[in-house]
C-alpha cells in the first residue's frame, strides 16, 4: 500500500509579500482617519456654546436655594445653678450637661452681581459670600445629664434649677459655637458647597471646567 496516497502532504502556506500587507490595511487606515475627521468637523460644528452669561448662571444656582446650611456641631456645654432658700437655710446646687446643636448657614439671597467677577482670560468665577449665620442653638434636653447636691431640695427649687442650667446652656453654646476653629471648619465647607454648587451649573451651560475663588466676608479671598 502506498502510505504517500493516504497521508499526503499539507499543503504549504507562504506569507504574503509585505506590499500586499500594507495595501490590505490601506483602506482601514483611510476609513478610521475619514472618521476622525468628521468626528472633529462634528464637535467644531455641534460642540455646546455657552448659555447666557457665568453670572447669571451662578444667581440662577443660588436663587434655588436661598439659605445653605453648611455645617453642623454637637456641644454638650457643662454648667451648674445655686438655689438658696428659707433664708440661705436650705441651699442646693444642680450642675447639667445638656448636648446642644449649631448650624452654620449662608444666606444665598444676598449673593448679587455685586458679589461676583468674571475673569474671561483665566477662566475664573470669583464669588465673595455673606458673613456665616449662626442658628440659636438647639438644646437637646431629652439627653442632657443632671447631677443634684443638697439635704433636702423642694420641687420648686429643682425647677428653678433647671430653667437656670438651660439659660446658661444656652448662652455658652453660642460662645462656644464662636470659636475659631469652629469658625474655620464652617468657612472651609462653606467654599466647598458653593463651588460644588456652581461648578454643574456652569458646565451645563458649556463654560467647562471653570476655576471657582470662593471667599467669605471678613477674610481675605483665597482660591
Amino acid at each position: 500500500m502506498d502510505l504517500d496516497r493516504l497521508n499526503p502532504p499539507a499543503p504549504a502556506v507562504y506569507p504574503a509579500p509585505a506590499g500586499r500587507q500594507r495595501l490590505a490595511l490601506l483602506p482601514w487606515v483611510l476609513f478610521l482617519s475619514a472618521a476622525a475627521i468628521a468626528a472633529a468637523l462634528a464637535w467644531q460644528i455641534w460642540k455646546p456654546e455657552p448659555i447666557g452669561d457665568p453670572l447669571a448662571t451662578s444667581l440662577v444656582a443660588f436663587d434655588k436655594q436661598d439659605r445653605l446650611t453648611v455645617f453642623s456641631a454637637e456641644l454638650a456645654p457643662v454648667v451648674a445653678s445655686d438655689d438658696s432658700r428659707l433664708f440661705g437655710l436650705v441651699t442646693s446646687r444642680q450642675i447639667a450637661v445638656i448636648p446642644a446643636r449649631v448650624d452654620y448657614a449662608i444666606d444665598l439671597g444676598r449673593v448679587g452681581r455685586d458679589r461676583m467677577a468674571w475673569d474671561a482670560m483665566s477662566h475664573t468665577l470669583t464669588v465673595r459670600l455673606p458673613a456665616l449665620q449662626v442658628t440659636r442653638p438647639n438644646l437637646d434636653e431629652a439627653r442632657a445629664q443632671y447631677l443634684r447636691e443638697g439635704v433636702w431640695i423642694t420641687r420648686a427649687a429643682q425647677d428653678k434649677l433647671t430653667r437656670d442650667n438651660t439659660r446658661l446652656a444656652e448662652r455658652l453654646a453660642v460662645e462656644q459655637a464662636a470659636n475659631p476653629v469652629l469658625l474655620g471648619l464652617a468657612r472651609t465647607a462653606a467654599k466647598d458647597a458653593i463651588r460644588q454648587n456652581l461648578a454643574i451649573p456652569l458646565q451645563v451651560a458649556g463654560f467647562g471646567n471653570v476655576k471657582l475663588a470662593v471667599s467669605i466676608d471678613g477674610e481675605t479671598a483665597k482660591p
